[in-house]
């Protein structure tokens, strides 16, 4: 397992470093703008099967991604005029949108479910990583299902234990400050539904809250 430390002027040695790894299969621990998550190729059946493994997660539980921008989630789901007004106009990050896929696309997270979630995070490295890597990235939290994510790249591995041996690589850009994390909004169906208050309230939006029908 390589380690590399990310500073502001080393972005983007950092991003092509960590695209490198993605375009292998590989998985990468990395820093998001809420916490480390565990990166690799979203469209890759045996690259989100690392994911599950390193987390000890349900494989049926969907996964989320990370976009460079609306222009890359339009190349995989069915973006309405509405989704398209809010991913431009809300602050980036602090929504997670899950939206009807693409036909076609049948692998990755998208393996199995109709719909596909993804986020423009409020990060440098992280769109730096998007762009570079040209493709979704997996963004769930680094961290043993169930257990809570630490925000520091020691605790983590402690936390995964021996599954640490499924990372590639390791972005460390110091203990990460506490954050809130995204807002996940389903747009699949008929209305949009919060499953996931975070960042922005289910009363800022005015859209209906789903108790109890989410996580990382």
């Amino acid at each position: 397992m390589e380690t590399i430390k990310l500073d502001a002027r080393n972005i983007d040695e950092c991003a092509a470093r960590a695209a490198a790894v993605l375009r292998t299969g590989g998985v990468v621990l990395y820093p998001t703008d809420t916490l480390y998550g565990l990166g690799a190729d979203a469209l890759s059946d045996t690259a989100v099967a690392k994911i599950h493994a390193i987390k000890g997660r349900e494989e049926k539980k969907p996964i989320h991604a990370i976009v460079s921008g609306v222009d890359m989630a339009e190349k995989y789901a069915e973006l309405t005029d509405d989704v398209r007004l809010l991913a431009e106009r809300l602050p980036q990050g602090q929504v997670t949108f899950i939206v009807e896929k693409k036909a076609g696309f049948d692998t990755g997270v998208m393996n199995g479910i109709a719909t596909f979630g993804f986020r423009i995070p409020d990060n440098s490295f992280c769109l730096a990583l998007a762009r570079e890597f040209g493709k979704p990235i997996t963004a769930t939290s680094a961290n043993k299902a169930g257990q809570k994510p630490e925000r520091d790249i020691g605790k983590i591995l402690i936390q995964l234990g021996p599954a640490v041996e499924g990372i590639d690589l390791v972005v460390d850009a110091g203990e990460l400050p506490e954050s809130k994390p995204s807002t996940v909004v389903d747009f699949s169906g008929t209305e949009p539904v919060i499953l996931r208050e975070g960042a922005i309230s289910a009363a800022l939006l005015h859209l209906p809250h789903a108790r109890g029908t989410t996580t990382q």
